[in-house]
């Protein structure tokens, strides 16, 4: 029975390729966001500040949803902000005729 010696870049190589092959049997996987976002991560987000975030909320630009005293934003509804695919409602202070 023949020895074989391994060392520690055999392992390190083994290591690497074993790590590459896993990578390609899980293939690509985004991460799917969460449905609903919390101030802090809206504005990490658009990187933005608290203020303007209260702007948006106010004229009606983004319309977040109230839960036991926590703001909570819509992700589809951030993305649509963002494409502008999405019209600002009429929101408190405008002309709503």
């Amino acid at each position: 029975m023949a020895l074989e010696i391994l060392t520690k870049d055999d392992l390190e190589e083994f290591g690497r390729k074993l790590i590459t092959e896993i990578k390609t049997l899980l293939g690509p996987q985004a991460e799917e966001p969460k449905k609903w976002l919390k101030s802090y991560q809206v504005k990490n987000l658009l990187k933005i500040s608290p203020n303007t975030l209260q702007k948006l909320r106010l004229n009606g630009t983004l319309n977040p949803a109230k839960i036991g005293g926590i703001l909570y934003y819509k992700y589809e509804e951030i993305t649509q902000v963002l494409n502008g695919t999405k019209n600002p409602d009429k929101g408190p202070g405008k002309n709503n005729r």
